[in-house]
């Protein structure tokens, strides 16, 4: 399974604004500048995270974005469910997988796998929070 971009970056942008969770909104420019990540593209990746209630935004000269929660309330599953959808190695093993979804299902040998596959990248997302990942930066 290969992440895309926009997870990539998004993760990431989490990470930085929950770095600054404790001293207030920290702005686009300041995450793009510290991220290396276009601002143009964060501004489209963080308008999905605010439609999830993920981020929270404030106007003004000191204004900015913030986590909606805590970064331990925050996992990195959430953020790529915003960004992406279900969590999906392949169409018939979305975790909103839809019966009828493929025209093999009845007899694909395959699923299963693709299943556990499914299983154990939801697991290790699912279980690892933005503090999670904040305690594993270097300084």
């Amino acid at each position: 399974m290969r992440l895309s971009t926009r997870e990539q970056y998004g993760v990431r942008a989490m990470v930085e604004l929950a770095r600054f969770y404790d001293q207030g909104p920290l702005s686009l420019a300041e995450v793009s500048r510290l991220q290396s990540i276009s601002l143009a593209y964060l501004e489209q990746i963080v308008a999905l995270l605010r439609e999830a209630g993920l981020v929270v935004s404030t106007r003004g000269a000191h204004g900015g974005y913030h986590l909606a929660r805590e970064p331990q309330a925050i996992t990195v599953g959430d953020v790529l469910r915003a960004l992406e959808g279900p969590i999906a190695p392949v169409v018939c093993a979305s975790e909103l997988r839809q019966p009828g979804c493929c025209e093999r299902e009845k007899m694909c040998l395959t699923r299963p796998v693709w299943e556990k596959v499914r299983d154990s990248i939801v697991t290790a997302l699912d279980s690892t929070t933005l503090a999670d990942l904040i305690e594993q930066t270097p300084e």
